[in-house]
């Protein structure tokens, strides 16, 4: 048996900020990081709400990665609020952050780290959840995930409840259209990656496979331009294929490419899209025989042309790689600023943190823990 979460109401298109001004309620905490505040995007939300007559109170120092002490500040501050509505606002850092702030303000007696899909926390008794996206890659704003750091253990927590699937998103290319190219193609690759990996995850299904090639196609096609000359069609076209490929990670979940990022990501904090962007076609190409019938599909449904089954991922890993040069995107670890050393240091605790990973259970190709090694060291040299 399958069930398919989404969010309930899905506000897109040109304007769809207005929508804000339809909502009922009385107080709304919005959660949100620096840069958005720096470029105005609180201030234009706050008007918004204000006008819908809300009572707001923002908290702005969502961190990238964001981290549990930062949720228990905030979570603290939104107790002492009292809000409705809580708005998470931004990137996935602080969408992620908005559903961890949100879980704890409800039930403080259930610590965040220990949240799981098995447990029923019956949210929604005090407040509903809005996110609006000014980026176009995590997919928070679609599913039921989130990434909580351990600053002290260096780890990603990977937590996950259904509950936490956001009421009302709110994706207006207007703010995605703020982004410059090099963020642009670092949320695009994560976007990418959702919907690769939800592809050719163990649990994909009919539903998760539909907007996941959906969200595919219009990236191959509508990426390249959104980095170049960020026209409003093309970042709309971005925006919208990462909500999608959000839906299909939440009902399928990724692979090997997701479990190595977040074991990097959590050590040497890199931009996520970007180094999940790296791994990506290598996690393809050690998948490539066990999954080369779903590789196929998606290789027919961008027009890359392949002779035999098993050639399907190969080719796909070739045009993902074609897809990071056209956007100026790196292809090794090591051209991120990581030196040798480094790495190498550090290289058993991230064989260990990916393949302890959820995301390693659903890969289509079993993983060794020697695998993922060879993995990482194939990913740093490029």
């Amino acid at each position: 048996m399958w069930e398919f979460t989404s969010p309930r109401t899905i506000v897109f298109g040109e304007g769809s900020l207005e929508f804000l001004k339809e909502l009922d309620g009385k107080r709304a905490f919005i959660v949100a990081g620096r840069s958005v505040k720096r470029l105005g995007v609180v201030d234009r939300v706050t008007c918004l709400l204000s006008e819908a007559g809300f009572r707001t109170e923002v908290f702005d120092e969502v961190e990238p990665e964001p981290s549990l002490d930062t949720i228990t500040r905030a979570a603290e501050a939104a107790t002492r609020f009292q809000p409705d509505i809580i708005v998470g606002l931004g990137g996935g850092s602080s969408m992620d952050a908005a559903k961890a702030i949100w879980a704890a303000y409800e039930r403080p007696d259930i610590p965040v780290e220990a949240i799981n899909p098995l447990e029923k926390m019956g949210l929604r008794a005090k407040a509903r959840l809005v996110c609006i996206p000014t980026t176009s890659g995590s997919g928070s704003e679609a599913n039921w995930g989130t990434l909580v750091t351990d600053l002290e253990g260096r780890v990603k927590m990977e937590i996950a409840s259904k509950e936490l699937v956001p009421d009302i998103v709110i994706s207006d290319p207007e703010l995605p259209g703020m982004m410059p190219p090099q963020l642009a193609a670092d949320t695009g690759m994560d976007a990418l990656a959702h919907a690769v990996e939800a592809y050719v995850s163990q649990w994909h299904n009919d539903f998760s496979d539909a907007v996941a090639v959906k969200a595919i196609q219009m990236i191959f096609t509508y990426l390249p331009e959104s980095c170049a000359t960020g026209s409003l069609e093309a970042r709309e076209k971005v925006q919208n294929a990462a909500t999608m490929a959000g839906m299909a990670i939440g009902n399928s979940h990724v692979g090997a490419a997701h479990a190595m990022a977040h074991s990097l990501g959590a050590v040497f904090k890199l931009p996520h899209g970007n180094i999940v962007g790296i791994f990506l076609p290598h996690a393809i190409e050690f998948n490539a025989g066990t999954a080369s019938d779903r590789f196929g599909d998606i290789a027919r449904a961008i027009g890359i042309p392949f002779e035999q089954p098993g050639d399907a991922g190969r080719e796909l890993a070739k045009a993902v790689r074609g897809l990071m040069g056209t956007i100026g995107q790196v292809l090794s670890i090591k051209e991120l600023g990581v030196s040798e050393d480094e790495f190498l240091g550090q290289i058993d605790g991230l064989v260990e943190r990916a393949a302890q990973s959820s995301c390693t259970l659903t890969n289509p190709r079993n993983l060794s823990v020697e695998e993922y090694r060879e993995l990482f060291l194939k990913a740093f040299e490029g």
